[in-house]
């Protein structure tokens, strides 16, 4: 049962398959646990995967930092991990990097105002001008967020000038 559950999770990691289907490992499964049994050993594989995949660790290190998290392991099982982290732990990382780099949001828009605070309950510095910057945002399920934040001028002249760095750094790319 160890060993499918394993498989089934590092398929899933690597893309493919759409989930983990827990009624699925306990109908193949000669052993008997209880759904919220089967389900809690799944999301700790999952993340015990998921993060060593992230981490981009050999099998050798997967297998120490379990045992270092438990010493309770059975030898069997730690064997079942190395065995299958050897073949898929690097398709796993694949997929993860890959993951990693397709959600992240996108800049689509950036509009700015400048504006003077003239009225507020908990301003303290009323008559003072500010920049309102809107930024517009295409995320990675396909829908545009909005995002809108307020600097003072200061603020906004330590924005501006970490801009020109990362312009100077990505001119020299």
């Amino acid at each position: 049962m160890f060993t499918g559950t394993c498989q089934h999770i590092l398929s899933y990691l690597q893309g493919l398959t759409r989930g983990v289907d827990s009624s699925e490992i306990s109908n193949g499964s000669a052993v008997n646990l209880d759904e919220h049994a089967l389900q809690s050993i799944i999301r700790f594989l999952m993340l015990t995967f998921r993060s060593a995949g992230k981490r981009n660790l050999s099998a050798d290190d997967l297998v120490s930092k379990l045992e270092e998290g438990c010493s309770k392991w059975p030898k069997a099982s730690l064997q079942v991990v190395h065995k299958l982290w050897t073949k898929q732990g690097p398709l796993v990382h694949t997929q993860q990097e890959a993951q990693a780099m397709l959600s992240i949001g996108q800049l689509v828009d950036m509009q700015w105002k400048l504006g003077m605070a003239v009225s507020c309950d908990t301003c303290r510095s009323l008559n003072s001008p500010f920049v309102s910057v809107l930024l517009k945002i295409a995320e990675p399920s396909g829908q545009i967020s909005q995002k809108s934040f307020e600097m003072t001028i200061p603020q906004f002249q330590n924005f501006h000038r970490q801009f020109k760095e990362m312009a100077a750094v990505l001119e020299t790319v």
